[in-house]
Parts: C-alpha cells; structure tokens; sequence
C-alpha cells in the first residue's frame, strides 16, 4: 500500500460550492477511484488550502492513474471542480494538486 498527498489553493469565493459537490461526489468518479484502487480517500480543508490524503492498493499507479484521467466522467467531474480550485506556483510540471512528502508515520 502506498500513501500519497497533496495539497491545493481552494479561494474563499469557491468553499461553499466546492463542499457542495464533494458531500455528493458523482457516483461514476468514486467506481473510478475503486476500480484503480484507490482507497481512504479524504480531502480537508485548511482556511484557503485543501489536503488530500490517500491509499493505493494496487500494484502499478501509474497505469490506474491513468485509467482515471482518461474516464470520461472524471474528465466531467475535473472540468466542474478545476475552476474553484488554484493550483500552487511552485507545483511539479504537469501536477494539479501538488504533491507533498510524507514526513511522518505511525502504522
């Protein structure tokens, strides 16, 4: 099992919406996220920074990474929760959210 995270801008003008959508995820998105193995998924929000924090269980992230990104439903999801959200400047190329350094872990 792998543990990522990472972190985006979330502007004040965007939170109440952005909650909305995500206490009422599509249901095509979390199948998606299943089926590529992604488990304990969480997304926290920090004043104008969300966190996400997640588990993958599968043996090769970069294809089911990959399977999700091209599904047409997660492409749908994206383009609506995208524009609420502002990517960090200092991001790795070709990142939305950026990805953040585990520092710490009690199993």
């Amino acid at each position: 099992m792998k543990r990522l995270a990472s972190v985006i801008g979330l502007p004040p003008e965007h939170r109440e919406e952005y909650e909305r959508l995500h206490a009422e995820v599509w249901p095509a998105v979390l199948e998606r996220l299943t089926a590529s193995n992604v488990r304990n998924y969480s997304i926290y929000r920090h004043g104008d920074e969300l966190f996400s924090y997640m588990e993958y269980v599968g043996d090769d992230l970069e294809a089911d990474m990959a399977a999700i990104a091209a599904d047409p439903e997660t492409q749908r999801w994206w383009s609506v929760c995208e524009p609420l959200q502002r990517p960090f400047a200092e991001r790795a190329e070709g990142e939305w959210w950026m990805e953040i350094p585990e520092v710490f872990h009690l199993d």
